[in-house]
């Protein structure tokens, strides 16, 4: 290579360098993902779910996290049908987060003709996915090529810290018991404390699943017979039988409480399972699943119930 050619291209190489390190510092994850991007300009971080959106609401980003298999599922239909289907356009593009796959198509919400657009990205021990609807009265902005390049920003991170995440729920956490591992389900809705890992599996080692519901019966046999069911639809839990399942209260409101013994995760290991549920006459009400294998029941269940009296209301 000519000596002249040799300093030009440098400071190329050292300006997309610089580029691709601004454009990983501008991207915003929405709270409690690991999944983020630059999202196009006029888009701002929605107040109803995780992703962004246009002021008036008519441009929706919506972004989330699937099992680590979606990825893969997702490829191997695209390799299977290239062409795609029904109108239907597959495409790919590399990002930050590595290659993504993506698809354009049109179609309505209610009346409005609307385009979406839909991406998944390979994480780590996780798959990010990308939803965008844009109206057909915003399309000469949004345009395909503007979505594409929003795509194109995708970026992962490994983890979101426990803080972050405890401060989306609708109440506060003040007493982790040793729990270590701390994974948002569903961000302000649902989060998972656990003594294992997502990698390995938590079905093994005590955990515990702290959410809330929406309306609850007021009821008395009521609620008592609506904490049964919900209890044995605890998914991943398998040959349940109930041993015990009476009203309480729980720091100071109405509860229940159901234990449930059955098997758990792949290798069926024997657990016995607690729900609770600490009802509110309006609103959501609480609910708490927390499971250990049988052998740790035990010791795990003073720390469940530690965890369970620390939750307070927010300020």
């Amino acid at each position: 290579m000519p000596m002249k050619l040799t300093r030009p291209l440098a400071a190329l190489a050292l300006l997309v360098a610089s580029a691709c390190q601004a454009l990983a510092a501008d991207a915003v994850y929405p709270p409690g993902l690991r999944l983020g991007m630059v999202p196009l300009v006029g888009l701002n971080t929605a107040k109803t779910f995780p992703g962004f959106e246009s002021e008036d609401g008519s441009v929706k980003v919506l972004v989330t996290e699937l099992p680590p298999a979606a990825y893969g599922e997702v490829v191997a239909a695209f390799n299977a049908n290239p062409a795609g289907s029904n109108g239907v356009k597959p495409d790919k593009i590399e990002t930050p987060a590595g290659l993504a796959y993506f698809t354009t198509e049109s179609g309505k919400s209610g009346e409005t003709p609307v385009k979406r657009y839909s991406m998944i990205v390979p994480g780590a021990g996780f798959s990010g996915y990308v939803a965008v609807q844009v109206p057909e009265k915003a399309s000469k902005i949004y345009t395909d090529e503007a979505v594409k390049q929003m795509f194109a920003t995708a970026v992962t991170r490994r983890e979101v810290s426990a803080e972050e995440q405890l401060g989306l729920m609708p109440f506060k956490i003040t007493e982790l018991a040793g729990f270590k591992d701390i994974r948002t389900l569903a961000p302000g809705a649902s989060i998972i404390l656990a003594d294992g890992s997502e990698s390995a599996g938590y079905e093994s080692k005590p955990f515990m699943i702290l959410g809330v519901i929406g309306a609850t019966p007021q009821a008395a046999d009521d609620r008592a017979r609506f904490a049964q069911e919900a209890a044995l639809q605890i998914p991943g839990l398998r040959e349940s039988r109930v041993t015990m399942s009476e009203p309480i209260r729980i720091n100071g409101q109405q509860g229940f409480e159901t234990r449930i013994d059955g098997v758990s995760g792949k290798d069926k290991t024997p657990v016995t399972v607690v729900q609770w549920i600490r009802f509110s006459s309006g609103g959501a009400s609480l609910r708490i699943i927390a499971s250990a294998p049988r052998d740790q029941w035990s010791d795990a269940f003073t720390r469940f119930r530690a965890v369970r009296d620390g939750i307070q209301p927010k300020g």
